[in-house]
C-alpha cells in the first residue's frame, strides 16, 4: 500500500477553563445552529505545536497570555470524516477577571458552557473535554494549579472555593485550611479582606507567583 500521496493533516485544539457564575465552564465556538467546537485548527508547517494552540485561541477568542498544558494526542484514523487529521490537544487556564473575547461579528460565534452541561460537540471535542477535566482535577491533589484561577491577593476560603467548583464536592474547611498551610506555598500578607458584612477574613498570596509547583 502507498502512502505517497495521502494527505495526513496536524491540528491543535484548546480547552479553556474558567471558573464562571461558581461553576467550572468551558468556552466553545460556534459551528452550527446546534454544534459546538474547541477552539483550533491546523498547524502551518513551520510551526510549533504550542504555537499554533496559542494563534488559534488568540484569532478565534481574543483571549492571549494563558496557562497552557499539553493534555493528549487524539489520532483515531475515522475522527474526522473529512480528512485524515491528528489533533494535539491543550487545556488552558484563565482567571474570570482577565477574560475579554474579541470583537464578534455575531454575539453567538462563542459562547461559556459548563463541563457538566456540555451541548453537542463536533467530532471527538467531546472526550477531550472529559480528559482535560480529569486531568484537571487530578493536578490539584500534587500541584498549585489552583492559583491559576485567583487574582494576586485572596483569602483561603476563595481557594477553597476553586478547589470545591473543580471537584464538584464541598471540603471540609478545617481540614482544608490545614492541608494548604502544610503544604507551605501560599503566604500569609498580613492584609484583610472587608467584603459586605461578612467578617474580615486573611488574605494570602503564592509564594511562586506564576509559577505551578509540583507538591511533593
Amino acid at each position: 500500500m502507498s502512502f505517497a500521496n495521502t494527505r495526513f493533516f496536524i491540528s491543535t485544539d484548546v480547552v479553556l477553563f474558567s471558573i464562571r457564575n461558581e461553576r467550572l465552564e468551558v468556552l466553545l465556538v460556534a459551528q452550527t445552529d446546534d454544534l459546538w467546537s474547541l477552539p483550533g485548527g491546523h498547524t502551518a508547517l513551520t510551526e510549533d505545536l504550542e504555537a499554533s494552540a496559542l494563534r488559534h485561541l488568540q484569532v478565534q477568542t481574543g483571549i492571549q497570555n494563558v496557562y497552557l498544558e499539553q493534555l493528549y494526542t487524539f489520532g483515531r484514523p475515522n475522527r474526522d470524516p473529512q480528512q485524515r487529521v491528528v489533533s494535539v490537544a491543550y487545556y488552558a487556564l484563565v482567571p474570570s477577571r482577565q477574560l475579554q473575547l474579541r470583537a464578534l461579528a455575531q454575539d453567538d460565534e462563542l459562547s461559556w458552557f459548563s463541563v457538566r452541561g456540555l451541548p453537542s460537540l463536533a467530532l471527538d471535542h467531546d472526550e477531550v473535554v472529559t480528559l482535560a477535566n480529569r486531568r484537571l482535577a487530578a493536578k490539584l491533589t500534587y500541584s498549585t494549579i489552583a492559583l491559576q484561577f485567583l487574582p494576586e491577593l485572596f483569602a483561603l476560603s476563595d481557594l477553597q472555593r476553586v478547589y470545591e467548583t473543580i471537584l464538584g464536592e464541598p471540603l471540609d474547611k478545617r481540614n482544608f485550611r490545614k492541608r494548604i498551610l502544610a503544604m507551605d506555598y501560599v503566604e500569609a500578607t498580613g492584609e484583610l479582606s472587608r467584603q459586605g458584612k461578612h467578617r474580615p477574613a486573611r488574605l494570602y498570596r503564592a509564594k511562586h507567583p506564576g509559577k505551578i509547583n509540583i507538591i511533593k
